[in-house]
């Protein structure tokens, strides 16, 4: 016959149980801190995902070589082949919307993807699990990417006007609201493209989808104008052209492609009013969906 073998001892109860309210060990203390939770805490996870992706330096490296690199180009060659007095009255720093509108693109991709590539992969999972509070997630996405593109767009603009004023003799003195519109202006204005590409992608939840959805709205609306020939469609025709992403870039520098369009700092009302709206319809349709 078997020996019977001793009871075996009862186990504490585990430790998040013992903290419960109305638990039978009401002096037990965790070793674990307990931290509320806060914005900051998604701030700084969203800071070590767009820090730690290969997607953030290629994107962010190619901007900075086109916009850098044509914004000095164009001003090189402008520069060489200028005749006395052929750029009186122009503002230099206008040469470097160039560059600016090829590079956009790179920051509308990376819009897309800090948002859409996370359902790509389902990571997606992870990081509303970690975080349930998804109007949050969004906030924080929305404010950590919104100061690396504009720190980065601001660096390469300020440099590329910084140039152009040197290299560009004859050309009027930009004044203190030229700078300030050609460079911090502009730089906030491709911050918030950026910014509306982020929350398309969290819309769509599909990068190329997104992606390609955010170029035609930067190509589309001018490329459609310039083959409306008839005058039954000029008015549509006008307001593409006045209100078309390139046109809105010049109007930082007041060189608009009409003279009906919006200038001075309306593009950053018209791009803030947007990216308002669809943010809003964002964070909706994130408390209504499943992950």
């Amino acid at each position: 016959m078997s020996t019977p073998q001793p009871p075996m001892p009862q186990t504490a109860a585990p430790d998040w149980q013992a903290a419960a309210p109305g638990s039978p060990y009401p002096t037990y203390t965790s070793p674990i801190p307990v931290v509320r939770t806060h914005l900051g805490h998604a701030i700084s996870s969203e800071w070590t995902k767009i820090r730690s992706v290969r997607s953030t330096m290629w994107t962010l490296g190619v901007f900075v070589l086109l916009v850098v690199g044509i914004g000095l180009a164009t001003a090189a060659l402008v520069a060489a082949n200028q005749a006395e007095d052929s750029l009186t009255g122009q503002n230099p720093l206008s040469f470097g919307v160039f560059g600016l509108l090829l590079g956009s693109m790179c920051i509308i991709t990376l819009g897309v993807l800090t948002t859409a590539s996370e359902y790509g992969t389902g990571m997606i999972r992870t990081t509303m699990t970690a975080c349930p509070s998804r109007a949050r997630v969004l906030t924080a996405k929305a404010i950590v990417f919104f100061a690396v593109a504009f720190t980065v767009t601001f660096a390469s603009v300020l440099l590329v006007a910084l140039a152009d004023v040197a290299m560009l003799k004859g050309a009027k003195d930009p004044s203190g609201g030229d700078w300030l519109k050609g460079t911090f202006g502009i730089s906030f204005y491709i911050a918030l493209l950026g910014l509306l590409s982020l929350v398309v992608g969290s819309i769509i939840r599909h990068s190329a989808g997104a992606v390609t959805i955010m170029i035609g709205l930067v190509l589309a609306p001018l490329v459609i104008a310039l083959f409306m020939f008839s005058s039954a469609l000029e008015k549509v025709r006008q307001a593409l052209f006045d209100y078309s992403i390139p046109n809105q870039l010049g109007a930082f520098y007041s060189n608009s492609l009409s003279d009906t369009g919006p200038t001075g700092w309306d593009p950053v009302w018209i791009a803030l009013g947007v990216t308002a709206v669809a943010f809003a319809g964002a964070v909706a349709l994130l408390q209504k969906r499943d992950v």
